[in-house]
This record gives C-alpha cells, structure tokens and sequence, in this order.
C-alpha cells in the first residue's frame, strides 16, 4: 500500500541525511509544503535549528508575476524558509527515489484577515475571525483560486493535497485559544461559523432568507447554549437550535458556496499542471463541517478531484461515506498522526491501517515525518514494513 509522509522544507534543508531519512522509512512519496499557515514547528534531528517559528502564513518558493498589482496576494516565507525553500527540498527528497507532492493550505491565513479584515469570516455578532477568509467574496475566492493553481503546481511535482479548501469556522486553534468554557457542540459550532459578511447576506437573501432576521434567529437560538444548555449532537441539533427551513436555507447557500470554490480550484490546478497530475483533497464527508478537512458532498468531490485525504486518528469511520461511492480509481488515503506527543499512536500504525483498508482506504498518509520522535519514526518503520 502507497504511504506518503508530510514534510516541512525546513525539516529537509539544511539536513543531508533527512531526504534519505524520510525515505528510509518506507514510504513512497513526501507530501512537502508549499504554502502554509503560521506554526512553531520541532525539527528534533536538524543540525542547525530544533525550533522553528513561521510568523505568518506564506508560500515557501518564489512568487510568479500573476499577483503584481493585486491587493490580495500570497506573503514570501521569512527568515525560516528562504528563497525556492520547496524546491531545494524537493530536489533533495526527489534524489532519494520519492515522489513529491505538494501540499497547499489555501483558506486558512490569519496575516491575510489582519491586513484584509474585510476578507474574513464575520459572525452573527460581528466578531471577525482573521484566520477565516469568507469564501463566498470574489476577491478572496481569485486570490484561492490562484494560489491553489501556483502552490499546486511547482517543479518537480506529480501531484498536490489540497487543505483547508472551503470554510473555515470558530474551531481553529488560534494562538493560545481559551474558548473552551462553554461547550458549543456540533450545533452551536456551526451557528458560529456562519458567516455574516455582505457577501454571506446576499447569499442568504438569494435562498429566500432575510439576513436581518436569521441573525436575531441565530442569536436567539445561542442564547440556551451560552447559558450552558446542552444541545443535540449533528444536523438534528442545528435544525431543533434555528428550525429546518432556515438551517437547510443557510446550508444550501453554504455548501454550493464550498462546491462551486472547490470545482473552480481543481480545473485551474488541472489547466497549469502536466498529464497525470493527481489532485485530492483534505476532506470531511459532512458537507457543513468547517477546518482543514473541508466539508464536502463525498460524490461530488469524488467527481472533481481525484480522490481525498481523510482524517482517521483515532477511527476510520469518515471514510466509509467516501468508499460507498464505489468510484473505480479514487484515492482514499487514511491520514494517521503518527507523533505521539500530538495525540497520534504510531505503535497501533500497523492495526489502524488493516482497518482503514476494511473501510475502503487505497492508500496511507502519514503526519507528520519531521515533527515525529525517533521512537515514533521506528514504529512507523516497523509498522510499513509488515503492512
């Protein structure tokens, strides 16, 4: 079974022996950043560095001249991945036998929602959310859309993993986030992730709902909430919080919103990429969903891209709506965290990927192969080594 490692620049450049490493440990392919939000990452084998701090979202290679001119445009890398960072470590990866695909974290950017506060996720109380550009204004949608063809398609690539392509919500750990007082659950969750910037409201208006009055809705349904009420679990609990027609209205506009970004992303990926470019997506199967695994319709994106990366740390249950579609030649890669520290169990590796194939997974993803201990690295050696 096909198994790719995710992988920083900076966890290869600068370090002879990582390319080799990584291979070392049996995977076929390095899933390798070229375009990222902010992060303090460990990098616990470098020669140079163990902590590395990228201030600000950035792509890590040089910018092209489609973006002079234009207010929204990707930031260069700082001091922690200089010039053509991607393309130096995919040379090094590509030198010890992988295949390199990029990886691209496109709606999710808190220096864009910063300099750009009228690009980001406003909530029903007019909180913005500046790690969460709407995806519904146009001018953000060009700018992800451009992002995802350039970032997507760099030298030496055969492919690219696309995150965070469709909405971005409340859920996110922004900084040291202390948002846990009161428990929102799946409903109040999705009541805060809605958007009510004046693209999102004309949305709204053009499904039949005034966006006035579903903001009093939305207000009044948090209120038991914030007083600590508890509420239903998935979409039943949205529709018992606003009441089904509102609920469907604002997930019609919403879900049409992600398909419609999602469908235009991958054919300008397609339009800039070589014959045989493979294309997936970081992807949830509940269409309402917010984050890094966008939420999706699972036929339709199986429709689009060619298959999807799947969150499956502690379960595999998410794949199952992706493998029901029954598309021959799909990818379904179970992404596991294998850096103990981070939640992952890379001693159970070898069980959990048994049974995500049972679930219907083609192919493994692994996260992540710079951030993970040695002790981490050996039990995914070993774990590959029987699969």
């Amino acid at each position: 079974m096909k198994a790719s490692a995710f992988v920083y620049p900076w966890d290869v450049n600068g370090d002879p022996e990582a390319a080799d490493r990584i291979a070392a440990l049996g995977v076929r392919q390095a899933t390798l950043a070229s375009a990222y939000h902010s992060t303090r990452a460990l990098t616990p084998r470098h020669p140079r560095h163990r902590i590395v701090t990228a201030r600000h979202a950035a792509v890590l290679y040089p910018a092209d001249a489609r973006w002079e001119g234009r207010t929204l445009r990707p930031y260069p890398a700082g001091d922690w991945a200089p010039g053509d960072a991607f393309g130096e470590a995919a040379e090094a990866l590509t030198g010890a036998g992988l295949d390199v695909h990029t990886w691209v974290v496109l709606a999710h950017n808190s220096r864009l929602g910063e300099e750009h506060p009228e690009t980001s996720v406003v909530n029903v109380y007019g909180d913005r959310y500046p790690w969460a550009p709407c995806i519904a204004q146009p001018g953000t949608r060009a700018y992800l859309v451009d992002l995802a063809a350039e970032a997507a398609v760099r030298p030496g690539a055969r492919g690219t993993e696309l995150e965070s392509l469709g909405w971005y919500g409340l859920a996110h750990l922004h900084a040291h986030d202390k948002i846990a007082g009161v428990g929102l659950g799946d409903a109040g969750q999705y009541l805060m992730s809605l958007c009510f910037c004046e693209s999102c409201r004309q949305g709204y208006g053009d499904h039949g709902l005034d966006a006035g009055e579903l903001a009093a809705a939305v207000r009044a349904a948090l209120e038991p909430v914030w007083r600590g009420a508890p509420s239903d679990g998935g979409w039943a609990g949205v529709e018992k919080l606003l009441g089904e027609s509102r609920s469907a209205a604002t997930r019609a506009w919403r879900d049409e919103t992600a398909r419609t970004l999602q469908e235009t992303a991958v054919a300008a990926v397609r339009a800039a990429a070589p014959d045989g470019f493979q294309v997936l997506l970081h992807a949830d199967p509940v269409s309402y969903h917010c984050g890094a695994n966008a939420g999706v319709d699972p036929a339709h994106v199986l429709s689009v891209a060619d298959g999807v990366v799947v969150p499956c740390t502690g379960g595999a249950g998410l794949l199952t709506p992706f493998a029901e579609q029954g598309r021959e030649g799909a990818v379904l890669a179970a992404n596991f965290t294998v850096v103990a520290g981070m939640g992952g169990s890379p001693g159970t590796l070898e069980q959990d990927a048994r049974r995500a194939v049972e679930q219907g997974a083609t192919q493994l993803r692994l996260y992540h192969a710079g951030l993970a201990s040695d002790g981490d690295l050996e039990a995914v050696r070993a774990a590959l080594a029987r699969l």
